[in-house]
């Protein structure tokens, strides 16, 4: 690793228009983490409502009995601190100029969740993928294990 810890950008491996295709492929909603999450949540009992316009946010989904907002973030995307992201060695300054502002706006989001007495989850996507990722039931235990406490916040993320 260069010194300072930071990893290197990559050059892409495919041109532009694939690229291009390939992002505007990926889903923001209804991914396949945040439908295994929301499926074994329901089969263990627990209610839900999807995307709700009137919570800051708009988080993945809410439990409105225990007044908690979950959201099920893509490492990239939001710049998480885990294995699975890295800068793209193409239009770096646009991309980390995005990943800044979405970072920002979570920060914006959890400081109204707060404000409006909502608790807030965020389940990682390196808990479902790559090395460290644990299984989709020890994301359940510790989902229900927040829900039952008190705790305001609480992040779910594979182990480093």
């Amino acid at each position: 690793m260069p010194e300072g810890g930071r990893r290197l950008p990559l050059p892409d491996v495919v041109d532009p228009v694939t690229r291009s295709r390939m992002m505007a492929g990926i889903r923001g909603k209804n991914t396949r983490p945040e439908l295994a999450i929301r499926k074994r949540l329901h089969a263990l009992g627990y209610r839900y409502r999807l995307h709700p316009g009137d919570v800051p946010g708009k988080p993945d989904f809410v439990l409105p009995r225990y007044r908690a907002a979950v959201f099920v973030h893509g490492c990239f995307w939001h710049g998480h601190d885990c294995a699975l992201f890295r800068i793209p060695g193409t239009r770096t300054d646009f991309w980390r100029s995005k990943i800044e502002s979405n970072r920002a706006r979570d920060v914006r989001v959890a400081m109204n969740l707060g404000a409006a007495h909502w608790r807030q989850l965020t389940i990682w996507e390196c808990s479902f993928r790559g090395r460290g990722s644990i299984t989709l039931e020890k994301v359940i235990d510790e989902t229900v294990r927040w829900l039952a406490s008190s705790e305001p916040t609480y992040e779910i993320r594979g182990t480093l």
